[in-house]
Parts: C-alpha cells; structure tokens; sequence
C-alpha cells in the first residue's frame, strides 16, 4: 500500500485517533520489513556535531512518539536522528478533547495536546526497552500544576532521570499549550532555568562520566529583540545547540480556512517562512557559536535546503511526515545531498 492511500484512510479519521492507528501500524510493520520497505533506500549523509556522527541531518521532531512507544518503528524509516517527548516528571492527560485539527489546503496542523504523556518514568522504561543504538533526543518539559517559578525543579528532576538513555536533551520551553510556559524564554526566569539546567548537566557528567548536550527549543512568535537576548543567554550559560522553532500562534497565513480559529500551535507549511527568518536572526547572532535545529514546514527536499541555507546544520520534520509519509525524509536526505554547499551558514536575504 503507497504512503498516499494509507493516508487518505487515516484522513477519514479524528486526527488523534490516526495519529495513534499509524504508530501502531508501523509497530506491526516493522518485524515484516515493510518500514524498511516503504522508507526506499537513503543516501548516507553524516554530519558531525554535538561530539556525535548523524548518519544524515533529517530527523524526526518531538510530539508524534511522546513516551518512547515506538522507537524501532520510526527507526527504520530512514531518519537519521529521533526525538522523543515533550515528557514531564508525572503522567498528565494533557487539555480536553478535540485538540488536534488538519487543514488540509494549507498542509498544515493546530494542536492544544498539552503536554499529554505517561510521565518520565514509563519514558525511560521503554527507551531502555528499545535498546536502540542511534542517536535520541528526550524533550523535557513541565507539568502544568507546576507554578512558573518551579518550572527549573520539573526540568532538572527529568534530566536526572533522562540523562543515562539520551544522546542529548531538548529543553521545551516554548509549547504555546502549557499556560505561562513561554514566560521562560526571557529575562530572570531563563536565566534561572538555563543556569540551573547547565550546573545539572554538569553533576550529571561527572556522575555518569559522559557528557549529553543541552538544546532548547523556542518558539517563533518573538520580536528580533527578544531572539537576540535569548541568543545571548544560552551563549552566556554554555547550551550547546538551540532548535528552532516550535508551533506558532499566528493564523495569519491561514486566515478562512476550517478550523484556523481553534486555539493551540499552528505547524507545517504556513511556518516555513517565519521559521526560516527566525534561524537566519540566530544565525546571523550566533556567528557560529551554537548550532542550529531547524524546524517548521519542511514539506519537501527544497524546504530542507532552505532550513540549512538560512543557517540549520540539522532539521526535523513533523506535519510534513504526517502529509507526506517516509518519501519526505528520502527527499530531503536527498536534496540536502545535493546541495553545492552542504552546511554552509548563510542568512536568508530580507
């Protein structure tokens, strides 16, 4: 069965309920070979970064395999790096249902999930279980009875538990879903929190005599100020990577479409650009300091181009895999490959 008939029937069903009829599709899949199968072979792009070899720079976002259900399923579609997650020290059910919605003619998802997932600990249950040997990303986030001004207590409980089992950690601090969550991205609450998180990382390294990387993903909607002085401050507390970016809350670019009025964070095609502008700002600032994650409507090889040549050394794919299925990671390995410049800085021109 070709990816887009698979689809056309997932379609037919609330988005949540196809979300998980997929993940449990590609778990039955996987020991008959027909991930491997539907994936078509890759070229082998690695990358170097982060101390670690990326057999290639597309990789799977956080938010599809929230609690590490699926690890060797979506291995074996090709990405060359996954992400697990958002996690939170206790089991949430995250905000009521319905809190996903398609649109279709932008390509695009809105989702309000909230942060639902089993908790830390059944995470790193089945990351172990998994005993997969490739590169994993955990995101980390905050319980939402947690008060903003203990957020840096969620975070550190589940990087002491996450550590052994990632190969680095995702800092989310910028759901739109969780009530006050974005406050951390400025001033004296990042500083808290980035300066708590690093002295964890620290212990952790000494502890465990390995050192796992810090990345903090932030959000698209920030005026070129407040990028800039988030930039500074991960300069300043030594993270090592920044992902950008997460879902918006602009309907700008979908304004009369079905459900362009429902509350939550816009992903896929209609983020493109503002991602795009968001990491050429960072790159621009960052001078090659740190590098960058690029996330947001990647929905073909060319849009992956665009991430790196706005200044991505790595990309991650979400709402597009979800249109597009596995010929989306092949297409951008694939273009990326064929780039003149293959992970060459360059801000886009404005």
């Amino acid at each position: 069965m070709s990816y887009r008939l698979f689809r056309s029937l997932l379609f037919r069903l609330d988005p949540e309920t196809a979300h998980d009829v997929a993940l449990g599709a590609m778990r039955v899949a996987r020991p008959l070979r027909l991930t491997t199968l539907l994936a078509g072979p890759l070229p082998r792009l690695e990358r170097k970064l982060l101390g670690m070899r990326f057999p290639n720079p597309v990789g799977l976002a956080a938010g599809l395999d929230k609690n590490g259900d699926y690890i060797p399923a979506l291995a074996s579609l090709g990405f060359g790096f996954l992400e697990v997650g958002t996690v939170t020290p206790r089991p949430q059910d995250g905000n009521p249902r319905p809190r996903m919605f398609r649109l279709p003619r932008a390509e695009a998802l809105i989702n309000r999930m909230g942060f639902n997932n089993k908790g830390v600990d059944h995470l790193v249950e089945r990351v172990a279980a998994s005993r997969y040997t490739g590169i994993l990303g955990i995101n980390i986030g905050k319980n939402a009875d947690t008060p903003i001004d203990r957020a840096a207590d969620d975070y550190l409980y589940c990087m002491q538990r996450v550590y052994p089992y990632a190969s680095y950690i995702t800092v989310n601090v910028s759901s739109p879903n969780t009530p006050g969550l974005r406050e951390l991205q400025h001033g004296g609450l990042l500083d808290e929190l980035l300066a708590a998180i690093k002295a964890e990382q620290m212990r952790q390294t000494v502890s465990w005599n390995r050192y796992v990387p810090l990345v903090v993903k932030i959000a698209p909607d920030m005026s070129d100020e407040q990028i800039r002085g988030l930039a500074d401050a991960l300069m300043r507390h030594g993270i090592d990577a920044v992902a950008a970016t997460n879902t918006t809350l602009d309907r700008s670019a979908v304004l009369g479409h079905p459900h362009a009025n429902e509350a939550g964070g816009l992903s896929g095609r209609p983020l493109l650009a503002r991602s795009n502008a968001v990491i050429a700002l960072l790159s621009e600032h960052l001078a090659g300091a740190l590098p960058i994650i690029g996330i947001g409507g990647i929905h073909g090889g060319s849009d992956a181009v665009m991430k790196v040549r706005a200044g991505a050394s790595l990309v991650q794919v979400y709402t597009g895999f979800i249109y597009r299925g596995p010929r989306l990671i092949r297409e951008a390995v694939g273009a990326m490959e064929a780039m003149d410049e293959p992970v060459r800085m360059v801000p886009l021109a404005t």
